[in-house]
Order: C-alpha cells, then sequence, then structure tokens
C-alpha cells in the first residue's frame, strides 16, 4: 500500500482516530502501532511480515537472554550483528556474490558451481536490519538497556520508517517507544507543511522530471545530442532529491501526527561545499550510520592519514553497496570513496579544506556524474551514457535552455528553503483550524490535475 494513494490515506485516518483514542492507555496504544505496522507490511506481501516477525523474535530473545546475562551483554549482541548481517547478506546479496565467486572461479581455470536460488527480497529489509545493528550495539556498550518484547518489535516495525527510513537509533526512537508518558501530536502545522512538501516535490515535480527527462534519456540515449543527456544527468540529481526528501517529508510528517519526532534527514545537499559536507546533508540517518558502525570500527582516523583514506574508501565501497547488489552501486560507492580521499588529499597538501564556490560547483558535478551510474540499468548501460555525452550531431529535440533555467531556480529556492519553510509553518499557525484540511485538500485536488495519472513509487522502495 503506497503511503501516496487515497486508500492509504483513508486508513490512516481511521487508524488515527482509533490510535488517539487510546491514548490514555499507552501500552495499548503501542500494540495498536506495532499491529498497524504489521499489517501495513503484509498487505504488500504477508512472507515479508512473517520474515521480519522471525527477525524480531529472534532479536528480542537475544535481548532477553542479555538482560539476564549482563556478563555476556557484548557476545550475546555481537552474535545478535552476525545474525543480522547474515540475514541480509542471505536476502539481498547471495546471487550478487555466487556469480561474482564463479566469474573469478572460472578466471582461474577452476570450475566452480553455486546453486542459483530464488528469493525473496523484503522491502526495507536494508533499513530494518541497519536499526537493528545499531540497537544491539547500543546495548552491548551499555547506552541502553534491553526492551520488552512489543517495544523492540515495534522498533524495527515502526511502519513510517520501515520501508526507506530515516535510519532510526536506539537512542532516539526506542527511547520515544518506551517513554510511559501521554503521547501527543507533534508540531501539527510542520506536519501539515511536511504533507504538502512531500506531495508537490513527489507526486508533481519529481515525477514530471522522471517522464519528461529522465525516463526517455536513459532508456534511449542514443536518440538525443550530448547537451540534452548532459541536461538529464542534472535532470536525475534533481529528481532524486525530490523523490527521497519528499519520502522523507511524508514519514516525518506521519510520526509526528502519531506523536513521535524522527530525525532530519536531508540538509540542502546540493548547495555543500565538498564531497565530504556532501554526506553530511545527503540521507544523514545513513552517512552516520556508516560513520559510527563501519568507518569508525575500521579504525577511523586513529592509525594515521593514510589508514584512514583506506578506510573511508572501504566505507563508502559498503555504502554502495547497500544500496544494491550491483556493479554499478559499487563503482557509484566507489567514486564517492576516490572524491573524498582526493579531497582530503588536496587538504593534505594545500593545508586548507575546499570551501568556495569553485569547490561546491565542482563537488555538485562530481555528484551528478555519480548519480548516472546509480540511474542507469547496469554498468555497461551508465558508459554508454556518458559516452553519449561528448556527442555533438544531431538536432536538439529537447528545451535544454528552459531545463537550465529551472534548475537555476531550484538552487535558488534551495538557498531560501529554510526561511520558506519558517514562513509557511508560521502562515499554517495563523490558519484557522477548520481552513487547514480545506488547505490540503486543495492542494491534494491540484496536484491530481498536474500530476500523472496513478500512484508513483518512491524510488527508494527498492534499496
Amino acid at each position: 500500500m503506497s503511503y501516496l494513494s487515497p486508500e492509504f490515506a483513508l486508513v490512516f485516518l481511521g487508524f488515527l482516530i482509533l490510535y488517539w483514542g487510546l491514548v490514555r492507555w499507552p501500552r495499548a496504544q503501542k500494540l495498536s502501532l506495532l499491529t498497524a505496522s504489521y499489517a501495513i507490511y503484509a498487505s504488500i506481501d504477508w512472507r515479508f511480515a512473517a520474515i521480519l516477525a522471525v527477525f524480531s523474535t529472534i532479536l528480542t530473545g537475544l535481548m532477553a537472554l542479555s538482560a539476564q546475562r549482563p556478563a555476556w551483554r557484548r557476545g550475546i549482541c555481537g552474535t545478535g550483528v552476525v545474525l543480522a548481517v547474515a540475514n541480509l547478506a542471505v536476502f539481498k546479496y547471495y546471487d550478487f556474490f555466487r556469480e561474482g565467486i564463479q566469474q573469478l572461479a572460472a578466471g582461474a581455470g577452476l570450475h566452480w558451481a553455486f546453486p542459483a536460488l530464488d528469493i525473496l527480497l523484503p522491502v526495507g529489509i536494508s533499513f530494518y536490519t541497519f536499526q537493528a545493528i545499531a540497537y544491539l550495539v547500543s546495548v552491548a556498550k551499555g547506552k541502553c538497556e534491553p526492551a520488552r518484547a512489543e517495544e523492540s518489535a515495534l522498533y524495527l516495525a515502526f511502519f513510517p520508517t520501515l520501508f526507506a527510513g530515516p535510519i532510526c537509533r536506539a537512542d532516539n526512537l526506542l527511547t520515544q517507544i518506551r517513554d510511559t508518558a501521554q503521547k501527543t501530536i507533534l508540531a501539527p502545522d510542520l506536519a501539515v507543511y511536511l504533507l504538502l512538501s512531500a506531495l508537490v516535490k513527489k507526486v508533481w515535480i519529481a515525477t514530471w522530471v522522471a517522464e519528461n527527462w529522465v525516463n526517455p534519456l536513459f532508456a534511449n540515449p542514443d536518440s538525443y545530442q550530448g547537451i540534452e543527456l548532459i541536461v538529464g544527468m542534472y535532470a536525475f540529481a534533481i529528481q532524486i532529491f525530490l523523490d527521497f526528501s519528499g519520502y522523507s517529508d511524508l514519514v516525518i510528517a506521519l510520526a509526528l501526527l502519531l506523536g513521535y519526532q524522527l530525525p532530519q534527514n536531508f540538509d540542502q545537499p546540493y548547495l555543500a561545499r565538498n564531497l565530504r559536507d556532501f554526506w553530511r546533508r545527503w540521507h544523514i540517518s545513513l552517512s552516520s550510520w556508516i560513520r559510527d558502525f563501519v568507518y569508525i570500527p575500521l579504525g577511523g582516523n586513529r592509525h594515521g592519514w593514510l589508514r584512514s583514506q583506506v578506510n573511508i574508501f572501504a566505507a563508502m565501497l559498503i555504502s554502495g553497496l547497500w544500496h544494491g547488489a550491483s556493479l554499478k552501486y559499487l563503482i557509484w560507492g566507489g567514486m564517492h570513496g576516490l572524491g573524498m580521499v582526493a579531497q582530503n588529499t588536496l587538504e593534505k597538501v594545500t593545508r586548507r579544506t575546499p570551501s568556495g564556490w569553485i569547490s561546491a560547483v565542482l563537488s555538485f558535478h562530481a555528484v551528478c556524474f555519480a548519480w548516472v551510474y546509480f540511474r542507469a540499468d547496469s554498468f555497461q548501460d551508465a558508459n554508454h551514457f556518458i559516452a553519449g555525452m561528448l556527442r555533438t550531431d544531431g538536432p536538439v529535440t529537447l528545451n535544454v535552455l528552459a531545463a537550465l533555467v529551472a534548475l537555476g531556480m531550484f538552487f535558488v529556492i534551495s538557498v531560501y528553503a529554510r526561511r520558506m519553510q519558517e514562513l509557511l509553518v508560521r502562515g499554517l499557525a495563523a490558519t484557522p483550524l477548520l481552513i487547514k484540511p480545506l488547505l490540503l485538500a486543495a492542494v491534494v485536488l491540484v496536484l491530481h490535475l498536474l500530476g500523472p495519472s496513478g500512484v508513483p513509487a518512491f524510488l527508494y522502495y527498492s534499496y
């Protein structure tokens, strides 16, 4: 069930009535939220919910054992991390590694054969696995105590974050779940603004950009001139930002209406001064997770400058592989890793951090160039698209000038986005209560008329 569908809107409104009717009974309220989360997950495929239930049961069992045997806590949680990684590896990466090992073996003259498995890939498994690992590590380090079974189950299955994040930590979401105080709707005016923002970003602009620019150019790059493909590269950069940040706006709004505060996941990443700054602003919950649970455990910067560069590159490769079991994602992650190593090398030589407008422009183009590998259907298709960007023969069939003007407008809006949000939220706060649902309905109607037919899917549902 898509969060953008009319069916979900009706179900969510009905659930809110039930949910807030249980406000005097916090435990019953949490159980209703847990039930709703599993019901939404099972509506996509009941097997997804079954896999999550087994995963959650194993996790809560480990936590119960950890509570009974505090002296064994690190070993128990370490076992849990290994099981979580193994679970993700089997469901998401088995075929990728099977094919890779067989190709290496064939290159060495060996004839190894591993069975191909038709494995179901649950939606959101990458996100709830990373949340589980964050929880296990927090318990192992003594930063939080094991939660009750229904609380840890809700932490993993919480439907606003289940499909595509943000990736929440135990000291954020689980702490709120464990709170026994009566909940209230948080920042309702901000929630309404975020709902409107999500609809405009995803249903209207991102989908229009995809249908008119990104999809046609990536599907058949030979039919377009180089300048059009370059603009198509920019177009996908805008599409994926609006798509994923729109999704984050939507689920943060849903959580606020349920009385939960989720972490910010985007902070105008294309205004970043350099690549390191970009990763502080883009998919913040993932980049901070990779830093804390991959880069730092690998050694971080504790073993000298050269080793830290190796760790950065390895962390970015893992970030790329996390997005998908494909060579193109490894290349995408590797490009960001090499870019950050190059930036750090420049800093070491010049003893200055790149932060001017030239650095910002170069970083933006490096990010856009890497996005080609992310968007293309394969590594070979990405190379073919990039080669076409040098083509100068043939007519220009798309309105390139208008697209470049739109790109400029995007950056102008980005610069003032935070101020615009403050003004609009303040305006909503001053709007009479009865007018707000009418305003939301009017925006939905306009977007229905301007936007595409059907319910557009979110890009990150597949990662």
